[in-house]
């Protein structure tokens, strides 16, 4: 009798305890053999599933009225149009702001005026004598110092980065081209691979499809909530540096779309600062006026326009989805904004899943 799912017919003898280990030993080592393959890829095919899950209702929206091949032809031209040609462009104006910024650091004129500052504030001073009181003792010029520092070696970082993408076009354009091949295809077969995925998965259908369905959940919270609001603040943000006269708003706020992903802290980690030294330039205005503007801008997208992208079913503890998203950077670069906290989302299903299911029986044994 043939298996209504693989089309596969039994021989009519159960297999033996031996047959059974030496197929899961071959079965393990092709596995290993075929990640080995698909590992240079990875990071392509991970950033393919979750474009794939973000445009598929416009697929779906599309499919309606042309062929899927034409559907998924046309969704892939809107991505290029949407992503990599915006991509490019900051690619080539963060090589120039960024090495704008490490000769800002480099000039001794900020250091020179945050020194200034923290010698003539009455505060400050107080708090330095009281220090020495103690046998602790700073001196005002160590902070400018610091600080000029970070900011000449933060630039030359970023302009180091984005000079070896700015110089490496053509490999950039072929793994852009083949992510687009796979969201291609993807678009189409998506339903039969995770179909396929969930018949080899040895894991209950129940299980399997409330693993993926946490995935798309998280998924979609990152792309298009964190993604989608991360983008908005750092427009907005990049826009009102250069109405101030800041020196490199896009790449200050192609900063501020990155951080935006982490709670607690948000764009402040830039407009802050910010704010201060246009307080130091006697410019205090403009820098209250910063500071008003920050608070709005990111009690409104967290609390107007993510809930309203995300809705209510995504739930992480704010602390965890902080630490995803640093632990996440720190291991696997730019894209552990996107790794970390789905990992974080596969431990949690699977504590929820063990919890609901697996705790008791093995406890009994």
């Amino acid at each position: 009798m043939n298996d209504p799912k693989t089309g596969y017919q039994p021989n009519g003898q159960s297999p033996t305890p031996t047959s059974i280990r030496y197929f899961l030993l071959v079965f393990a080592i092709s596995i290993f053999f075929f990640g080995a393959i698909l590992w240079p890829f990875w990071s392509i095919l991970v950033l393919s599933f979750l474009l794939t899950n973000l445009f598929r209702p416009i697929y779906i929206f599309i499919s309606k009225k042309t062929p899927q091949q034409l559907a998924s032809a046309l969704t892939c031209l809107l991505i290029i149009a949407i992503v990599f040609i915006p991509l490019i462009f900051f690619v080539f104006s963060l090589t120039d702001e960024a090495l704008n910024l490490y000769s800002w650091g480099r000039d001794s004129r900020i250091g020179l005026k945050l020194q200034v500052f923290l010698q003539e504030n009455p505060l400050l001073l107080q708090l330095q004598e009281q220090l020495k009181q103690v046998g602790f003792r700073f001196k005002p010029s160590q902070i400018s110092d610091t600080f000029s520092y970070l900011v000449k070696e933060s630039g030359l970082l970023l302009y180091n980065h984005a000079s070896a993408w700015a110089a490496n076009v053509l490999q950039f354009l072929f793994f852009f081209f083949l992510m687009i091949l796979v969201i291609f295809f993807l678009l189409i077969d998506q339903p039969k691979l995770i179909d396929y995925m969930i018949r080899i998965s040895p894991l209950p259908e129940d299980e399997n499809r409330l693993l993926i369905d946490k995935f798309q959940e998280i998924a979609n919270a990152i792309l298009r909530g964190n993604g989608i609001c991360g983008l908005i603040q750092g427009f907005l943000g990049g826009a009102i540096f250069s109405i101030l006269g800041l020196n490199s708003p896009i790449l200050w706020g192609c900063v501020m779309a990155v951080i935006a992903f982490m709670p607690i802290f948000g764009i402040g980690l830039v407009m802050l600062p910010a704010a201060f030294i246009l307080m130091m330039s006697e410019r205090m205005n403009e820098g209250i006026f910063l500071v008003v503007f920050c608070l709005i801008l990111s009690l409104g997208v967290e609390n107007l326009v993510k809930p309203k992208m995300v809705g209510t079913r995504v739930h992480m503890h704010t602390l965890l989805v902080f630490l995803s998203i640093l632990g996440g950077m720190t291991v696997y670069g730019i894209l552990g904004i996107i790794y970390g906290p789905l990992i974080i989302t596969a431990f949690l299903t699977l504590s929820e899943i063990y919890l609901k299911k697996y705790d008791f029986h093995i406890r009994q044994q």
